[in-house]
C-alpha cells in the first residue's frame, strides 16, 4: 500500500480541500498542537501561521488483515526454567547507542514525527472555532455584507475563461484509455495473429485479407475516439466567503505603576493580542484605543502602551473616566460594537474602587457588548478585584479573570469567550 502526503504550497488555495480533509481527521491531535504553541510563541508570531507535530504512532490507518483460518493442531514445548504461577519479569528496555537525550532504534532504523505547516487562517480556525462573542446584537452597519472570491477546487461547468488546461487534459486521457483499452487489446491480438500468419511457410492469403480488414477496423474505431469532449473539460471553481462589515472598537486599559514589571506587561500584551485576533474574525473595522494609566491616564500608541518607562501610583477611575469620554467623542455605541479589556496586577487606592464599580455600571458597561477585567498577580486579590467580583456576578457582559503565568493566557481567554449552551425550555 502506497501513502501519499501532499507537500504542496497552499498556492491561491488550491489543496484546500485536502488540507482540510486532513485537518478534519486529525483534529484532536492539531487542537492540542495549537493550543500548546499559543504559551510558546513569541508575542510578535501571534498572527503568523504554525507547524503542527503528530506523532508517527496517531497517523495509523486501520488495516485489514488475512487471517489464519480452519482448525490446527499445535504442539508447544515445554521448558526447564519456570513453573506454572511463576511471575516472569519484565524484559528489559531496550537502549540505543546515540549519545542524544532521544530515544535511538535498537534496529537501526526509525521513523521521525509527522510535521506540517498550516497557514494563519487556519491556525485561527482552531483556535477560536469553539469559542463566540458573547451579547453579539446587530447594529445598522451589519446589514451591509460583502464577500471576497477564494478557490474552491474544480467543476464541469463554467465560462471558458476559466478552464484549467491541465486538468483537462488528465481527464481526456484517462477517458481515452477507459474507453479504447479492449480495443487496443483486441488489436494487438490481430496484429500478433497476423505476423503468424506471415511467418508460416503456407501462404493463406484470405485468412490475411480478413486480419487485415479487422485490424483497420479496430484502428477506425480508436480514432473515432474523440481527443478532447465536453465530458473533459474541468474548470476552476471559485466560491464566495462573506467578509463582515460592521465596525467595533477595543478599547485596552492597563496599569503602569509601580508594581507592574516589564514580564506582567508581556502577559497582557499576549492576552490583547488575542482578543485582537478574536475581534477580527467577525469585524471587518477595528479601531484599538491604546490607554494605560498609574494616578493619571493617557491615551497612546501601542509602542509606548507596552514598553514607555513611565510610572507612578495607581487610580484605575483615571482610565475609566478617559473612556467615556472617548467614547463620547468618537464611537457613537449605535454604530460601533464596544469592547474593553483592563489588565491590572490588583493594586489601586481604596476608596477608589467604589468609585471605578460605580462608573462600569453606569457610565461603560451600558455601551458596551463585552468587557473584561484581567488580574496578573500572584498575590490574594485587592480592593478593585471585589469591587468587579460584585459586578460581575449580576451582569453577564462583565467578567473577571485572574492570570498567574503565561501558561494561564489561553485558558482563561477560553473561559472568557466560550460558548454558552442554552438550556431548552
Amino acid at each position: 500500500m502506497a501513502n501519499f502526503i501532499d507537500r504542496r504550497l497552499n498556492s491561491k488555495n488550491k489543496s484546500t480541500v485536502n488540507r482540510q480533509r486532513f485537518i478534519r481527521r486529525y483534529k484532536s491531535q492539531i487542537k492540542k498542537s495549537v493550543a500548546d504553541a499559543v504559551n510558546k510563541r513569541g508575542v510578535t508570531d501571534v498572527t503568523s501561521g504554525e507547524s503542527i507535530t503528530i506523532t508517527k504512532k496517531d497517523l495509523g490507518e486501520p488495516v485489514f488483515h488475512q487471517g489464519n483460518g480452519g482448525i490446527k493442531d499445535r504442539v508447544h514445548p515445554g521448558n526447564d526454567q519456570f513453573s506454572t504461577g511463576d511471575r516472569i519479569a519484565r524484559p528489559p528496555q531496550q537502549q540505543g547507542q546515540g549519545g542524544g537525550p532521544g530515544d535511538a532504534s535498537n534496529s537501526g532504523d526509525g521513523s521521525d514525527d509527522f510535521v506540517f505547516s498550516i497557514s494563519k487562517d487556519e491556525y485561527l480556525n482552531l483556535l477560536f472555532e469553539d469559542l463566540e462573542l458573547p451579547n453579539l446584537e446587530k447594529n445598522q452597519l451589519d446589514k451591509l455584507i460583502d464577500y471576497k472570491t477564494v478557490r474552491a477546487g474544480y467543476c464541469a461547468d463554467g465560462v471558458p475563461s476559466n478552464i484549467d488546461i491541465v486538468k483537462s487534459l488528465q481527464g481526456s486521457i484517462a477517458r481515452r484509455i477507459a474507453m479504447t483499452a479492449d480495443k487496443r487489446r483486441q488489436l494487438k491480438e490481430l496484429e500478433a495473429e497476423l505476423t503468424q500468419l506471415e511467418q508460416a511457410p503456407h501462404d493463406n492469403v484470405q485468412a490475411k485479407i480478413t486480419l487485415n480488414k479487422a485490424i483497420k477496423d479496430i484502428k477506425e474505431q480508436i480514432n473515432k475516439v474523440p481527443f478532447i469532449d465536453s465530458f473533459d473539460l474541468r474548470y476552476r471553481n471559485y466560491a464566495k466567503q462573506p467578509v463582515p462589515t460592521s465596525k467595533a472598537v477595543m478599547f485596552c486599559l492597563m496599569d503602569v505603576s509601580g508594581s507592574m514589571d516589564q514580564a506582567t506587561k508581556d502577559i497582557a500584551k499576549r492576552f490583547y493580542i488575542l482578543l485582537y485576533l478574536f475581534l477580527s474574525r467577525t469585524y471587518k473595522t477595528i479601531d484599538v484605543v491604546y490607554i494605560r494609566h498609574h494616578t493619571q491616564a493617557k491615551e497612546v500608541d501601542e509602542h509606548e502602551f507596552f514598553y514607555s518607562q513611565e510610572t507612578g501610583g495607581t487610580i484605575a477611575s483615571s482610565a475609566l473616566e478617559l473612556m467615556i469620554n472617548i467614547i463620547a467623542d468618537r464611537y457613537n455605541e449605535n454604530e460601533w460594537n464596544i469592547y474593553g479589556a483592563q489588565a491590572s496586577d490588583g493594586d489601586n487606592w481604596a476608596d477608589d474602587s467604589p468609585h471605578c464599580q460605580n462608573l462600569m455600571r453606569n457610565k461603560i458597561l451600558p455601551k458596551t457588548r463585552y468587557f473584561s477585567y484581567i488580574e496578573i498577580t500572584q498575590r490574594a486579590h485587592q480592593s478593585l478585584w471585589q469591587q468587579y467580583a460584585q459586578l460581575a456576578d449580576g451582569d453577564s457582559s462583565f467578567s473577571i479573570e485572574h492570570i498567574k503565568s503565561v501558561e494561564d493566557i489561553y485558558p482563561v481567554f477560553r473561559s472568557l469567550f466560550k460558548k454558552k449552551i442554552e438550556q431548552a425550555a
